[in-house]
């Protein structure tokens, strides 16, 4: 630490470093400083360094190079999936606290290797789904600890979209990303909906995974992002998932950029309790994000929303974006030691089982642990 202050290291700047990770942090100025920043494309370092980093920033081609500076405390792995392991393992070995972004990774071989380089390190790890961090999502998972769902025995993790299919990065690139929306949206709501079960103790899985629009040129009409290229477009475009967990419980996952539906549906979960049920709708269909509980009251069934707070003359309401209460977590978990809210082990279950999806789908069999 310098002047009481983390300093933050950023190894990939690209798209999420500056929609999220870069401005969040940015608003912390007590509490931390930016003063490195690593790209492979050296010009994206440099203007990262230059809106968002401290007096004297430094830039990198080299994340390895970053590393080596001991003044560094933290790093945020924001690269493509496929790289965050080697990152994650190396920055452990170079004594960093890390927040990496998700998925953990894009098998569990390199998650599991994740997991081993931070218990060997003694430095705090936390993964990037900040969907936790949602107001909405926080009062349901409070509803959830005080027992109001009951036991939780069937959940849906609902990750579709009609046509938004990512058209920059190397979000197409398998080779760079693993695979397409099953792990890019598909895990934040397997992550809310396990979070809210409690239950990270998977048995079996059985999956399908579709190969059906993204080359299609016809497909591309309408995309949000505009038409994507059916040439180099080499991931799924849609995937689906039955996850038996310990105890019967079970979880009905879809994950979809690109499928033929009238709504879409992100980062949402469906909980299924013996008391009551609840459901989280938020994505491109929703211009608020809701949660809607369900019940029998008093010899009736109700459902119950949340209610808008409304504003008062010259003085708006409202609370933090999510990335923003995700960086304040983080970096107070960091300054006081406390355990960070999205915990490894549990990122390494989303990994394990969206994995399985994948290699069930190929060989057509139910994968048990």
């Amino acid at each position: 630490m310098k002047n009481g202050k983390l300093q933050v290291g950023i190894i990939g700047c690209g798209g999420i470093a500056n929609q999220k990770h870069l401005p969040s942090l940015a608003k912390f100025a007590d509490k931390c400083e930016m003063t490195a920043f690593c790209d492979i494309v050296p010009e994206r370092a440099a203007k990262a360094a230059e809106e968002f980093g401290a007096k004297g920033s430094k830039t990198y081609e080299d994340y390895k190079e970053l590393l080596a500076d001991k003044a560094i405390d933290v790093v945020h792995v924001l690269t493509p999936n496929v790289a965050h392991a080697p990152i994650t393992v190396d920055a452990f070995a170079a004594g960093k606290h890390v927040l990496c972004e998700k998925p953990m990774a894009h098998t569990s071989a390199d998650a599991q290797k994740m997991l081993d380089a931070w218990k060997k390190s003694g430095k705090l790890f936390t993964i990037g789904y900040q969907n936790r961090f949602r107001p909405e999502i926080m009062m349901l998972r409070k509803a959830v600890d005080l027992g109001e769902l009951g036991e939780i025995y069937f959940g849906k993790a609902h990750a579709v979209r009609r046509r938004a299919v990512p058209t920059w990065g190397v979000f197409p690139n398998k080779a760079l990303q693993g695979g397409g929306p099953l792990i890019d949206i598909g895990t934040h709501a397997l992550d809310l909906t396990l979070w809210m079960m409690g239950n990270y103790k998977p048995l079996s899985v059985y999956g399908s995974v579709f190969y059906k629009l993204g080359n299609l040129p016809q497909a591309t009409e309408g995309n949000l992002f505009g038409p994507w290229d059916p040439k180099t477009y080499e991931v799924e475009d849609s995937a689906f998932g039955m996850i038996k967990m310990e105890g019967g419980a079970t979880i009905y996952l879809e994950a979809s950029w690109a499928l033929n539906v009238s709504r879409s549906r992100e980062a949402s979960t469906t909980l299924c309790g013996t008391k009551a049920g609840a459901e989280v709708f938020s994505g491109m269909s929703y211009p608020d994000n809701d949660v809607v509980f369900n019940r029998g009251h008093h010899g009736l069934l109700t459902e119950e929303h949340i209610t808008k707070g409304g504003a008062v003359a010259y003085f708006e309401g409202g609370s933090e974006e999510p990335g923003v209460a995700e960086a304040r977590q983080w970096l107070d978990a960091i300054l006081e030691n406390k355990t960070p809210l999205v915990k490894p082990e549990e990122a390494y279950t989303v990994t394990r089982i969206l994995e399985a999806i994948y290699q069930s789908s190929e060989s057509g069999k139910e994968v048990k642990f």
